[in-house]
């Protein structure tokens, strides 16, 4: 199974506010830069608690009819209408095992902690990140500590007219 990432963050490389706020996105993602294309190519989504209350606040659920696994040790806040949720805990390993057993093939991980565990297990075989062009000084990083150094290959940076700029890279070693 693969394991993809695609992320917005500050130049100063946070993900999200202290309190989890997304203020300093632009308002819809902003102008077109592959989202829909690469949600296209999913089956499913693999995101935290934290990420999960975030999108419940938004005006509507982003996620479709696509099956989104929430990973939590509590319970869950109900899901909105329409949502297709389950609530899994256990390691990023665990998780992978289990969604590729299902039959899931490309699954999209969102979400700090959800990010950096699947990053620190090697599950992680793509990172497509777009840096918005604002520094918040302080925030949720993307990244956290690591065990050791995670190889990536650069493949493509584009940017946009409105001053986004996205990087994709493959993880060296992913599983």
């Amino acid at each position: 199974m693969k394991a993809s990432v695609f992320v917005g963050v500050s130049v100063d490389g946070f993900m999200a506010r202290l309190d989890g706020a997304l203020d300093f996105l632009p308002p819809g993602g902003g102008e077109p830069h592959g989202y829909d294309d690469f949600m296209a190519t999913v089956d499913a989504l693999v995101i935290g608690r934290n990420t999960y209350e975030v999108v419940l606040g938004f005006e509507a659920w982003p996620y479709a009819d696509k099956p989104v696994f929430v990973l939590s040790t509590h319970a869950l806040p109900s899901p909105p209408a329409g949502a297709v949720l389950e609530h899994l805990s256990g390691t990023p390993k665990e998780i992978a095992f289990l969604l590729a057993a299902r039959g899931f093939r490309h699954v999209y991980v969102d979400g700090g902690i959800t990010i950096q565990g699947f990053l620190r297990e090697g599950l992680i075989q793509r990172l497509v990140i777009t840096r918005v062009p604002v520094l918040i000084g302080t925030g949720i990083p993307l990244f956290g500590a690591t065990l050791q150094d995670i190889a990536l290959k650069h493949v493509a940076t584009r940017s946009y007219a409105s001053g986004l700029v996205q990087s994709q890279y493959e993880v060296v070693n992913a599983a």
